[in-house]
């Protein structure tokens, strides 16, 4: 039979109360005390319920993560295993736990009430969410304190998000720098923010060299190196000089496609992607490629949850990352 308050008191010979202000966290237990319960509850290896905790104390220390994208993308795009590192250590550094939430997109909207209102979550972290995602609304709705990986078009939330625009903007303008006439696209989805601002940034980049936007050389893909592939082989008999790809894991795709097509890289097709995943240093050629800061966006989403959780009158937090783009061999040199 699980040990409960009653027995910590009384093995500790103080109150009921008192045990529960020690394993809240009270200030105001005599340090003599408080050892003397700390002593008793690790003899006994006592682990408090968490829902009893929180009624409690008003806090559970727990955060949830919620990635909107489907279990099979979560497992193979390399982005979200770094997105989940960053807010784990981030969560174990402020003695935090995380809460993954792995179910299809309409399972966990679904779900979302049940979420919300279990008392289990201090916040929540949203990360890849379409913009017109009911889960934005119903957390804004619930006023439970949480924050968004990806900026929102329409509500004002909290949000972290990095300069997906000016990336892509950079990423397109370098391969115009460098002679290409006809600069093609691959998008992420154009109901993702990330997918979306990646695009508007190709087309300034367009506009500020006053060059013609050319709708057969754009190919919509899906983030996925599946999604790469087609896209690009869709692509390829418009000919294209070069070829910017919203995403390292469709940019693995496209390679493929274009190798397959007898085409060299970059001699015939220069190519330029977005994100810096750890594989794209080892691709071959080596990818240029807009680095993001995938695992500090996850570190940096808990720590201004937290902040929000602690501050909840303050105004809403807007924070943009830079990025950078860095130069390897996938877009070639200058032509003459």
């Amino acid at each position: 039979m699980p040990l409960t308050l009653e027995d910590i008191a009384q093995q500790a010979g103080v109150s009921r109360a008192t045990v529960s202000r020690v394993i809240n966290g009270d200030e105001n237990v005599k340090a003599q005390t408080r050892l003397r319960v700390m002593d008793v509850i690790q003899q006994n290896n006592f682990q408090p319920n968490i829902a009893a905790r929180s009624l409690a104390a008003g806090r559970t220390n727990v955060l949830g993560l919620i990635i909107p994208a489907g279990v099979s993308a979560i497992f193979t795009d390399p982005y979200f295993p770094l997105l989940i590192q960053g807010v784990s250590s981030a969560c174990n550094a402020k003695d935090y736990s995380v809460m993954l939430w792995l179910a299809e997109p309409e399972y966990e909207r679904r779900m979302m009430r049940q979420i919300l209102h279990s008392g289990l979550l201090d916040g929540v972290i949203v990360s890849s969410m379409l913009m017109d995602d009911p889960i934005v609304q119903s957390l804004h709705d619930s006023k439970k304190p949480f924050i968004l990986i990806g900026r929102h078009p329409t509500i004002d939330v909290n949000y972290l998000d990095v300069d997906n625009l000016n990336g892509a903007r950079e990423a397109t303008l370098h391969l115009l720098r460098l002679g290409h006439k006809r600069v093609a696209t691959i998008t992420g989805p154009q109901d993702m923010i990330g997918g979306y601002d990646r695009f508007q940034g190709y087309l300034r980049a367009l506009e500020e060299r006053g060059v013609a936007y050319q709708p057969e050389l754009v190919s919509q893909g899906d983030f996925s190196e599946a999604g790469g592939y087609t896209a690009m082989r869709r692509l390829i008999p418009m000919q294209p000089g070069a070829v910017f790809i919203a995403s390292d894991t469709m940019a693995e795709g496209a390679l493929r496609a274009i190798r397959e097509a007898g085409l060299r890289i970059p001699q015939d097709i220069a190519v330029v992607s977005y994100d810096d995943m750890p594989s794209a240093a080892r691709s071959t050629p080596s990818l240029t490629t807009v680095r993001q800061p995938t695992h500090r966006m996850g570190a940096l989403a808990v720590n201004t949850l937290i902040d929000i959780i602690q501050h909840p009158g303050a105004n809403k937090r807007h924070i943009v990352l830079p990025v950078e783009l860095v130069i390897r061999e996938s877009c070639g040199t200058l032509r003459t």
